[in-house]
């Protein structure tokens, strides 16, 4: 049987109910895959997903697809390439309270906003406060990301990025309303969040693994947006103590809306080169990689 060591990109939420699914149901197994699930829990997030397939710790990590572009283009790159993706629509938003009056991107010009630390992520936001009018020039700071959602709450940030299926519904269920600011409508062409990733050179050494892997999660996937609330129970003993007053069925029909379902895990080539390019305008980006360096079509 061949083992998978799978790192997600958060702690177990539902963007990832259907790789739970998929291994509670036996489908991996129906396929000779062994399937280990690592949450960034088991080591408070000091290694990001991508950082750990590149030491060997995990086979596969979640990531957003400008961390392709990141790890490709360092001092010492890694040959990181996307495989598949979780949502065919971008499920996040920069968020603020709506007790803030931060009602549009232009308005955060001065106010604190808490970052991840992503390579290109603090450019993206400032250039949608532009895009909006703005001036470009929020205070950044950088909370250990696991307490980033807390940073909002406790009023020690004015925004941040999040996922309206999850911190979206999470702050509904406490009855906190939000000004979600999404990218698309500040002429920000996002890519992929977030994207099945690993190192071209091991994948290549056996597609039919990660082939078989894809196949088998999809169906996980599909299995969630046919029956979310079977899919939600299945997920339920995985989540974070912090994050188990969710209304986790109704953060599963959120999901849903993303995922897709027959183009599950599709990583479309235009989505990821109009993303690209639009980085070069911004000048993050120089090194001429597309969509095809980036990532495998293994279907």
């Amino acid at each position: 049987m061949k083992t998978l060591k799978l790192a997600l990109d958060w702690t177990p939420n539902t963007n990832h109910t259907g790789f739970f699914v998929a291994q509670a149901l036996g489908y991996y197994q129906e396929l000779d895959l062994s399937v280990e699930i690592q949450s960034v829990e088991q080591d408070n997030y000091q290694l990001t997903p991508a950082k750990k397939v590149d030491l060997g710790q995990a086979d596969l990590a979640l990531c957003p697809s400008e961390s392709l572009l990141s790890y490709q283009t360092k001092s010492e790159p890694l040959d990181l390439v996307g495989i598949g993706a979780i949502f065919q629509k971008d499920a996040s938003a920069i968020v603020t309270l709506k007790t803030s009056k931060l009602d549009r991107p232009a308005k955060l010009d001065g106010k604190r906003y808490a970052s991840y630390k992503a390579r290109y992520e603090d450019q993206i936001v400032r250039q949608m406060i532009i895009n909006d009018g703005g001036n470009g020039d929020i205070r950044i700071s950088y909370p250990g990301k696991l307490g980033i959602w807390d940073t909002l709450l406790q009023s020690k940030g004015d925004a941040t990025w999040v996922f309206m299926n999850w911190e979206g519904i999470l702050a509904e269920g406490d009855g906190i309303e939000l000004h979600a600011h999404y990218l698309s409508d500040y002429k920000i062409p996002y890519g992929y969040s977030p994207v099945i990733a690993g190192a071209r050179s091991v994948i290549e050494k056996s597609p039919s693994t990660y082939r078989d892997f894809l196949a088998v999660t999809k169906k996980g996937f599909q299995f969630c947006q046919k029956h979310p609330e079977q899919a939600a129970e299945i997920l339920r003993p995985h989540v974070s103590p912090v994050d188990a007053k969710i209304d986790l069925v109704k953060s599963q029909q959120s999901a849903n809306q993303y995922y897709g379902m027959d183009n599950w895990g599709i990583l479309d080539p235009e989505v990821l080169d109009t993303f690209l390019d639009w980085l070069r305008v911004q000048s993050l980006d120089d090194s001429k990689l597309t969509a095809s360096d980036l990532t495998i079509d293994l279907r």
